[in-house]
């Protein structure tokens, strides 16, 4: 045998033994399942949003009730207002966790003169961690002026 294939074999045996690590997501996942009604009346109808959320360290929701978890943002606004959630684990235990969320958004309102209007939302959920998932954005929603 020839003297470079040894270290050579050694090598390639050394990098077929290594693992490969299991890659564990510090960020909440978050994912869409439902919204309706997609066409609203202004100051009339509330829209109901269906979440799915996996979060491998199970640190979602607070139990501060002042402490708010979800960020929800009009899309014609600049700032998003902010819902409570509460713990979803007991005893803010640390275990892999999935599960659904409903979020209730209050009737929507025109902003300008027309006799309607059209809006998407982008939610994220914030951990216990502070990691915030990725951005998701909802289907258009129709206002339509109530009178």
């Amino acid at each position: 045998m020839k003297h470079w294939m040894i270290p050579f074999l050694l090598t390639c045996l050394l990098w077929s033994s290594c693992k490969e690590e299991e890659v564990i997501l510090q960020v909440p996942q978050l994912s869409l399942l439902d919204i309706s009604p997609t066409v609203v009346t202004a100051h009339g109808d509330s829209i109901v949003i269906h979440l799915g959320y996996a979060d491998e360290q199970g640190d979602i929701g607070f139990p501060d009730p002042d402490e708010p978890s979800l960020s929800v943002r009009d899309q014609r606004l600049s700032e998003p207002d902010w819902v409570h959630i509460p713990p979803v684990t007991p005893d803010l235990m640390e275990l892999s966790i999935a599960g659904e969320l409903e979020v209730v958004l209050p009737p929507l309102f025109l902003l300008g003169n027309g006799d309607e209007e059209s809006t998407t939302f982008t939610l994220q959920l914030r951990d216990r961690a502070g990691h915030l998932s990725e951005p998701l954005v909802t289907p258009e929603i129709i206002i339509l002026d109530t009178l």
